[in-house]
């Protein structure tokens, strides 16, 4: 090991920080305009001036350590930024997928300021370390905005639509739920062997089978409805969770990649069942309402059991690159 590896690994956490605030950014741009409610544009019209201050900060860090952001990474950032903003754009109920994705990407940020404070301390860059607890704070903050909003969410999504729609719109978030499901599950199948560590790979291995009761709650639920998965968007979100795995499979610090990607996509289906079971209710539901709160519960202790794991998936990254455990 060479006195510079913990220090070349701060800066590609400060890279990875600069692409993800990239990519916010352009979400934040155009989140406004999709909210359908002005109260939810007002809480990310805020947020876009507080992520313009955390790129500002992450440019200042890697300027003091003698470096700059990845052209490419930014790139990257931006252009996926613009393709959810479409995707979120084109769905018939917007302001409910717009929340859950930016529910997701807070903890996504949590996650990455969260390794990058704990490589910081590593380093000894207490400067760096106290900017990337700043920021985790105000992400943490906006999550808590964000989760504020489901009901609103819910509430322009449904606007034109009439109580007889109520059924046929919990049967498409039935069948998104499903969809997220099959991800999962292909996602966690590969989980064991990228884990790192025995403690990730149980954690992982553990929700595996939790995800595939999901699956049949949610399974049960349609039938409720006479309804069926959609394949169409299960094979989906499966090739795009192959997509995943072959990504952090190719990751010379995949442990701590999946264990940031995991907490964030089990905040992308605890928003998805929080917007389930919300529905539910409304339509007297009591079924689909019960199976969305049993999982929710899952959910939430899963990502709880992730977050725990963090040091260990850091120090499994830095050790398969050479550099000593911090």
């Amino acid at each position: 090991m060479t006195p510079n590896d913990i220090q070349e690994q701060l800066i590609k956490y400060l890279t990875d920080a600069h692409s993800i605030e990239r990519q916010a950014l352009v979400q934040m741009k155009a989140a406004p305009g999709m909210a359908g409610d002005a109260e939810m544009a007002a809480v990310f019209e805020q947020h876009r001036t507080e992520t313009e201050e955390h790129e500002r900060l992450v440019d200042e860090r890697l300027t003091a350590l003698g470096a700059s952001p990845s052209k490419i990474k930014d790139i990257a950032g931006a252009v996926t930024g613009a393709g959810f903003g479409l995707f979120a754009k084109l769905q018939p109920d917007t302001p409910g997928k717009l929340v859950a994705h930016g529910f997701s990407y807070e903890h996504m940020e949590l996650a990455a300021y969260d390794m990058l404070a704990r490589v910081a301390d590593g380093a000894g860059a207490a400067e760096t370390a106290q900017m990337a607890r700043r920021i985790e704070a105000q992400e943490a903050a906006m999550a808590e905005r964000v989760a504020g909003m489901f009901d609103r969410a819910l509430d322009a999504s449904l606007r034109d639509l009439s109580p007889d729609d109520l059924r046929d719109q919990i049967r498409k978030y039935l069948e998104d739920a499903h969809a997220i499901e099959a991800q999962a599950i292909q996602l966690l199948s590969k989980g064991p062997d990228l884990a790192g560590t025995s403690e990730l790979a149980s954690i992982y291995e553990e929700h595996l089978a939790e995800s595939r009761e999901h699956q049949q709650l949610i399974d049960n639920c349609l039938k409720s409805y006479g309804a069926r998965p959609s394949r169409l968007k299960d094979a989906a979100l499966r090739m795009g969770a192959l997509n995943w795995g072959m990504f952090f499979g190719a990751q010379p610090d995949t442990p701590a990649k999946l264990a940031a990607f995991s907490y964030a996509f089990e905040h992308l289906e605890i928003a998805a069942y929080e917007l389930l079971r919300r529905m539910a209710g409304r339509a007297g539901d009591e079924q689909t309402k019960s199976s969305a709160e049993t999982i929710l519960r899952e959910e939430r202790a899963a990502a709880d059991k992730v977050h725990r794991a963090f040091d260990s998936a850091l120090d499994a990254s830095l050790e398969a690159q050479g550099v000593a455990a911090r």
